[in-house]
């Protein structure tokens, strides 16, 4: 009997699910784009795992951030799926005691770092990663060419690749999530010059987004509503997505695999203080920000998290609050009561092993 790729079987012994992989020419071995050298006709075993396989449903991290002086820095984390206060994961101590940095996740594993020193306030090139499922370990990544201060708020990647975008004049770059110590350029944030930092990051498989954001300095500051993207897989400058309903900054994104969530932020008409405002995009097409709902705290410089069907915003700044909110991705609607993260915190990283890239 001829088989042909791409065919299914359930194999009685081992009680697994398997993909037939080979060429039309069952003679020899084949050699195929992504799959090295096997076997001509060989039966690969599916793999398939999910969030609530490792963690119980989808985990969200709380990674560092500014707390009060002279206080330890908390990693809380939290069941997405569920609502209760964040669970301290463990203490953010040494070079990942840090705020306003840049974050990414695949399913296991969290990457943050670059940011402010939260002692000094000094500009961090240090990156570390931790194991989304265990609590408490944080390893060595590797280092920054240069210091990224006010990185995009939210998770931009897939689930091999992550995008560090904003923080480092209009550059982008990005990292295999799980391997260690490469950082490379990926292209440039093209779209406005004036959105270079403190944008809100939201991703699905394909695209990665970064929305508004701020340059205090140069020839071209100044504030932007302007919505970007590329294509995470690819290499390249940004390319125009839409705009948000105003200029905004110190905004946070999360996003599943349809639709991002735009939380709060602040722009000149805020003065001192953040917003209230959430507003979404259909990340399958072209367009601009539309309203969503309000958050019960207007506030500025969050973190965020997502699974496939919800998103949660925690913390934030001017106020500063410890408070935890979340919507329902596919309604629209103000945001509803979370719990609280287990200190106050502000300009948080963060990581999700169900966001929308995965």
């Amino acid at each position: 009997m001829t088989i042909k790729p791409g065919a299914f079987r359930f194999n009685t012994d081992s009680m697994k699910l398997e993909i037939f992989r080979g060429s039309a020419n069952y003679e020899g071995t084949a050699s195929m784009a992504g799959i090295g050298t096997l076997a001509a006709g060989q039966w690969e075993e599916i793999q398939a795992t999910s969030p609530d396989i490792q963690t119980g449903g989808a985990r969200g991290l709380k990674i560092a951030g500014y707390t009060a002086p002279g206080s330890d820095v908390d990693i809380d984390y939290f069941n997405i799926t569920t609502t209760g206060n964040a669970t301290k994961w463990g203490d953010a101590t040494g070079d990942a005691a840090q705020y306003a940095g840049f974050s990414c996740s695949d399913r296991t594993r969290g990457v943050f770092g670059g940011g402010n020193d939260t002692s000094a306030h000094s500009a961090e090139v240090k990156t570390n990663f931790v194991t989304i499922a265990s609590e408490g370990e944080i390893t060595n990544f590797g280092d920054l060419s240069a210091g990224v201060t006010g990185a995009a708020k939210g998770l931009n990647g897939n689930s091999t690749r992550g995008l560090i975008t904003g923080g480092n004049g209009n550059a982008i770059e990005y990292i295999t999530i799980q391997t260690t110590g490469n950082f490379n350029d990926f292209g440039d944030l093209a779209v406005s010059t004036n959105g270079t930092d403190n944008v809100a990051g939201f991703c699905n498989s394909v695209k990665s987004v970064q929305a508004g954001g701020t340059n205090a300095s140069g020839a071209s500051s100044g504030n932007t509503d302007a919505i970007g993207y590329v294509h995470t897989a690819t290499l390249g400058n940004s390319a125009f997505f839409g705009d948000l309903s105003a200029a905004r900054w110190h905004i946070c994104g999360a996003s599943n695999s349809v639709r991002g969530i735009l939380w709060n932020g602040m722009n000149p008409s805020s003065g001192a203080t953040g917003l209230n405002t959430i507003e979404y995009l259909e990340l399958s097409s072209l367009g601009d920000a539309v309203d969503f709902g309000d958050t019960s705290h207007a506030t500025r410089s969050r973190g965020a998290a997502a699974s496939p069907t919800r998103s949660v915003a925690f913390g934030g700044a001017d106020p500063t609050i410890n408070t935890m909110d979340y919507v329902q991705i596919a309604s629209k609607g103000d945001a509803i009561d979370f719990g609280d993260l287990t200190q106050i915190t502000e300009a948080p990283m963060m990581a999700s092993n169900g966001h929308g890239g995965l």
